[in-house]
């Protein structure tokens, strides 16, 4: 087992009505308030004139429209010069993981007198942040309970991690009810995003049993509770299910112990949704089975063919490599019955930026490094994406 560390100052308050405690939880904050949303979904579920109302005595200065696949230019930028000119005291997201990845952004830049840029990228360190308070309404990226976010900048077809201890949200308030009303394709999107921070720590070099019980244990729950989910979108358990695997998907608890693993998917994907702007998880969906075939040797057939025996229940008797391929195959199908668009082609990608995007991945992204589970090359990316077509 390796050494770890594991941390998180995040509170957590979670189920129905939850989010009538936002006054007496913004009190020790102070009273100006950057208000950061999406594209109206909370104005109109209702949230919008709840928040307003709870909030009646704050100071409440707007920041609309920060989109998926959150932009630098303008939201970033934008929510940074609000908090210096108005002095904000606190950061109160409100909608998916998309706007709480913008505000952790702006937190940590805010203090910058430079470029923020600077900052989400790492070139300066992130020395301060505004607090940050969050109402999540999709369950999805898992950005509630962590201390990362992923920013784009549409000009330079970047899309970057950003990380710093300083922007774990203070508090995150989580009441599945509000799932009830997205859209089938982003609720798919989403439990497949969770799926993948999943398998991203799965696949590793040193897997503990405990770390690996909590894995299959969540992948299981993500799928036994989407499929209800979906014939019944106002099943509160199933949603509530969903909401919690989404939350601690991301934040390292289920890789206590384990190897690094370098995230290869989710760096091949960013690419796609960088130059493309396609929906993440469905991205991911696409790439994760080709990366799987891709990375199948003798040195991992045998990690694979145990996802397929825990996960889908695959006969552990049938030989390693054969067992190895019926999970890949699993693994598409599954995606597949949920009718996520499974080749490029059907998101509107063709060839003619491919090794473009494998070169922007190789030259960032560090999938090379020995820590890696299986090192990719720039010309092994190339393969995963013309696979992917």
């Amino acid at each position: 087992m390796q050494n770890f560390e594991y941390w998180t100052p995040t509170r957590i308050i979670f189920g129905q009505g939850v989010v009538d405690k936002l006054p007496e939880t913004m009190k020790r904050f102070g009273k100006k308030v950057l208000l950061a949303y999406g594209g109206g979904s909370i104005k109109k579920n209702g949230l919008y004139d709840k928040v307003k109302s709870l909030l009646a005595d704050w100071e409440i200065y707007e920041l609309p429209g920060v989109a998926p696949n959150p932009k630098f230019n303008p939201s970033v930028v934008d929510g940074v010069k609000i908090c210096k000119e108005k002095g904000i005291d606190v950061i109160l997201a409100v909608g998916g993981g998309s706007v709480l990845d913008c505000a952790k952004a702006i937190a940590g830049a805010a203090g910058y007198d430079g470029d923020p840029w600077d900052v989400v990228t790492g070139k300066v360190p992130t020395t301060s942040a505004i607090p940050i308070v969050d109402i999540i309404t999709m369950a999805a990226t898992g950005s509630e309970y962590d201390a990362f976010s992923v920013i784009s900048r549409t000009e330079t077809n970047d899309k970057v991690a950003y990380y710093s201890e300083l922007v774990f949200p203070a508090v995150s308030f989580i009441d599945p009810t509000y799932t009830y009303s997205v859209p089938k394709n982003q609720m798919l999107a989403g439990v497949v995003d969770a799926i993948n921070h999943v398998m991203e720590q799965y696949f590793n070099e040193d897997p503990n049993d405990l770390a690996d019980g909590m894995m299959e244990a969540s992948i299981k729950s993500l799928i036994k509770n989407l499929e209800i989910a979906l014939v019944n979108p106002e099943d509160y358990n199933a949603r509530a299910e969903i909401f919690l695997n989404c939350t601690l998907a991301c934040n390292r608890i289920f890789m206590v112990g384990e190897a690094q693993s370098g995230w290869p998917m989710h760096a091949i994907e960013h690419a796609l949704s960088a130059y493309y702007d396609i929906t993440h998880g469905v991205g991911l969906a696409i790439i994760t089975p080709r990366w799987m075939k891709h990375i199948l040797s003798d040195k991992t057939e045998a990690r694979i063919a145990n996802f397929g025996v825990k996960i889908f229940g695959l006969d552990p008797a049938t030989p390693v490599r054969e067992l190895a391929e019926q999970t890949i195959d699993a693994t598409y199908k599954l995606f597949e019955k949920w009718g996520i668009p499974m080749c490029l082609k059907d998101v509107g990608i063709d060839e003619s930026r491919l090794g473009e995007m494998a070169k922007h991945v190789a030259d960032t992204a560090g999938l090379d490094q020995p820590f890696v589970y299986a090192p990719l090359k720039e010309e092994d990316i190339l393969e995963i994406y013309k696979a992917s077509l």
